[in-house]
């Protein structure tokens, strides 16, 4: 049981407030800071910080002691290596739209590079790893975000209320057909239009928004997500994309899984990630990234309507966030205010430990004692068979578990 020190990412859609004033830094940061990434991943390991203040890269502390690390089971299934990635999401500008593929695409994408010779690290690389990217995001504060393809029934009156001449024609598109199927074809025709026809078409559909919008329509909030892509990204077919998609604000707990294929933009607020520890992502658009449409038609899922929303399955003080990702489990243990109760964590895998609210001492079968402050983390190895966790002072105490999922199966 060791503490992290963790990697901060400083891409431009980032507050300067949010991670800054998470750590104990100095508010704002000189720079926007988008992430802070706890975990092995090769590009920004956490480093784990040992009793004397000496630091190693989780890297290679895992890779030194594969089984002892991960546990037999889960080295064994993903080949020593640590299978998922925990963030900390500080969204202050929309991110690109993007869908992540399959194990069994990905595995085939990064045969085909590999044999093509495309650098791994080349700007128009789609698969510099092997393995799929499943992720999930857990709301911290009101967090707004664009997931799966909205029900194409309510699309369609969504694009009958912002209708316009140069809209009429797609509209009816999807009315004819309003399933997968016509998604796929409606979603292709969009993201493949010619340039002069986009910027014929795009100007209307905004100027029926900002009109929607006045009026106080039924879509106002769609509208109002559509208006602010296309002020920031105009000219570009995403915005007409982000017309498909399904609408989400949630609430702090709230939960929302993005498994393969599932195309999603996030918009603003802040959020614990849990994905599997890969790089493969395919770009829709609202970019400057490399995006390959035709890649891009072969992962995204065109299953539509709701998105489901995840509270967490309550077992006690804590509420596990289920999904079928075999890399990882994400599940919160929360103490309310007054409450000094001790909680006994048995892992049997490799865990990381994430405090977002009060203080907790963790105490380890062997003595160790560790104090967890709000922003920090902490490694457990599979080998560290007990941990108890209490409030240092009254709650309330929050604090995220991210684990290995199911490591039986084959891969």
């Amino acid at each position: 049981m060791e503490l992290l020190r963790n990697a901060v990412r400083p891409y431009a859609w980032g507050s300067r407030t949010t991670i800054p004033e998470l750590l104990g830094r100095p508010v704002p940061s000189p720079h926007p800071e988008a992430e802070l990434w706890m975990g092995a991943h090769p590009g920004d390991p956490s480093r784990v910080v040992g009793v004397d203040g000496t630091e190693r890269s989780l890297l290679e502390v895992v890779e030194s002691d594969p089984v002892g690390q991960l546990g037999e089971r889960c080295a064994s299934r993903w080949g020593g290596r640590l299978p998922f990635l925990l963030k900390i999401l500080a969204v202050e500008e929309p991110l690109s739209m993007q869908a992540h593929p399959s194990a069994k695409q990905a595995a085939e994408g990064y045969a085909r590079e590999e044999a093509a010779g495309i650098p791994r690290d080349a700007a128009n690389r789609n698969y510099p790893d092997p393995t799929a990217k499943p992720e999930l995001v857990c709301a911290l504060t009101e967090f707004h975000a664009l997931a799966g393809f909205r029900d194409p029934y309510r699309t369609v009156e969504l694009l009958k209320a912002i209708d316009t001449p140069g809209l009429t024609k797609y509209t009816e598109l999807l009315a004819a057909q309003p399933d997968p199927d016509g998604l796929r074809t409606l979603f292709t025709t969009w993201i493949t239009l010619p340039q002069p026809a986009l910027d014929r078409l795009l100007p209307e559909v905004l100027d029926a928004c900002v009109h929607h919008v006045k009026e106080h329509g039924e879509f106002d909030t769609e509208c109002r997500t559509v208006l602010g892509l296309g002020e920031a990204h105009p000219r570009d077919a995403g915005v007409l994309a982000a017309l498909l998609l399904n609408r989400l604000t949630l609430s702090a707990g709230e939960a929302i899984y993005l498994p393969a294929g599932n195309l999603h933009l996030y918009l603003h607020g802040t959020a614990v990630e849990i994905l599997a520890n890969s790089d493969n992502i395919l770009r829709c658009g609202l970019t400057p990234k490399h995006v390959d449409v035709p890649e891009l038609l072969r992962v995204v899922d065109f299953a539509c309507g709701d998105m489901p929303v995840l509270r967490g399955e309550p077992q006690g003080r804590t509420a596990v966030y289920s999904t079928d990702a075999p890399e990882f489990e994400l599940s919160r243990i929360a103490w309310d205010a007054g409450d000094h109760g001790e909680f006994e964590l048995r892992g049997t895998g490799p865990e990381i430990l994430l405090c977002t609210v009060g203080e907790l001492l963790l105490c380890s079968d062997d003595g160790t004692k560790v104090e967890l402050h709000r922003g920090e983390s902490v490694w457990l190895p599979a080998c560290e068979a007990s941990v108890r966790l209490r409030p240092v002072t009254a709650g309330p105490a929050h604090v995220f578990r991210a684990t290995a999922g199911t490591c039986t199966d084959a891969p």
